[in-house]
């Protein structure tokens, strides 16, 4: 099982010596985060984080990856939620177990709900 958040991080570096800098010292990368197995601790990521597609809470994100990073993050944009067809199965199987937990009646409507249409399934 395989999947992941992918988010669009621009970020600026800030030299900590005197005397040196960078031009340009703003970047844009892409930021992936693993997502945990389904049912286990960190599951929950997607409906913590985001909502129809996006960030819920762009100052809180931000914080986060600028812990995970270690340099100032300027924006975070959500990209993808990247996954093998095993993991997406799983996930369902944990949604269906637990609709009230999203206040939910299908699996679909909630994936909707958070993800948005951005669920890249990989087919092997």
């Amino acid at each position: 099982m395989d999947a992941s958040y992918v988010f669009a991080v621009r970020f600026r570096l800030d030299p900590a010596a005197e005397g040196v800098s960078l031009s340009p010292n703003e970047f844009e990368t892409r930021f992936r985060r693993e997502a945990d197995p389904p049912g286990e601790e960190g599951w929950l990521f997607f409906r913590d984080n985001l909502w129809r597609g996006e960030i819920n809470d762009d100052r809180h994100f931000r914080r986060l990856v600028e812990e995970a990073l270690g340099v100032t993050v300027l924006s975070v944009e959500y990209r993808a939620f990247e996954t093998d067809e095993e993991y997406l199965d799983a996930l369902k199987d944990a949604v269906r177990d637990d609709l009230a937990e999203f206040n939910a009646d299908s699996v679909s409507e909630v994936l909707n709900k958070y993800l948005g249409s951005s669920l890249e399934v990989r087919r092997e």
